[in-house]
């Protein structure tokens, strides 16, 4: 059973080659030497509400793994915006995905990047994004802006392998919830879930 459980988290063996191959070429914006198993990603789209109005916004979606789950969670593949920066995963997401808006550039400068993508406040944002590879001001800047995007109370949801928060706690401005450790996940993360404090 044990067995049988961990081939089925495994990601598709062509998934695992192009994040190899993006991971060679440029590691510090992959991040990641594999997709997202299932139970990570079931996980990061367990935060997210299907009946909740407007957009879901997917930062570094990669080959779609948590994508699948969102979709799977009730959220109409119309409603998603999926910002990637490498261009191989946007084709790939654009085949994979065709009903959702797949916009390629840089998750950092959010506004910009979307453009008028997202008309809508989000309903939430849903990071997969290798956070500490960028300084702190700069992950924060990333946190404001999903916030300025998002409408009250909505959740930025970011996975993490590391044992400490990729944003650290701020008690006055959002509060920060971590899920247990995903054991199934090769290797193991925990999932942050950051919510704006509106004065």
């Amino acid at each position: 059973m044990i067995e049988l459980r961990r081939r089925e988290e495994k990601p598709p063996l062509e998934d695992e080659a192009r994040f190899l191959k993006s991971w060679v070429e440029r590691p510090l914006v992959t991040g990641a030497v594999s997709p997202s198993g299932r139970m990570l990603a079931r996980t990061m789209a367990s935060y997210v509400d299907p009946h909740l109005d407007g957009p879901v916004i997917e930062l570094g979606p990669g080959t779609g793994p948590v994508t699948e789950a969102i979709i799977r969670r009730g959220v109409a593949p119309e409603r998603l915006i999926l910002v990637e920066f490498n261009p191989d995963f946007c084709k790939l997401l654009r085949r994979r995905f065709p009903a959702a808006t797949v916009v390629e550039g840089d998750a950092y400068g959010l506004a910009e990047t979307l453009g008028g993508s997202a008309a809508r406040p989000a309903a939430a944002v849903v990071s997969s994004l290798p956070l500490f590879t960028k300084p702190l001001p700069m992950r924060l800047a990333l946190l404001n802006d999903a916030f300025d995007l998002m409408r009250s109370g909505a959740p930025f949801v970011q996975f993490t392998y590391a044992v400490v928060p990729p944003i650290p706690k701020d008690a006055a401005h959002y509060s920060a919830t971590a899920s247990n450790r995903v054991w199934w996940n090769l290797p193991p993360a925990r999932v942050w879930v950051y919510r704006a404090r509106r004065a």
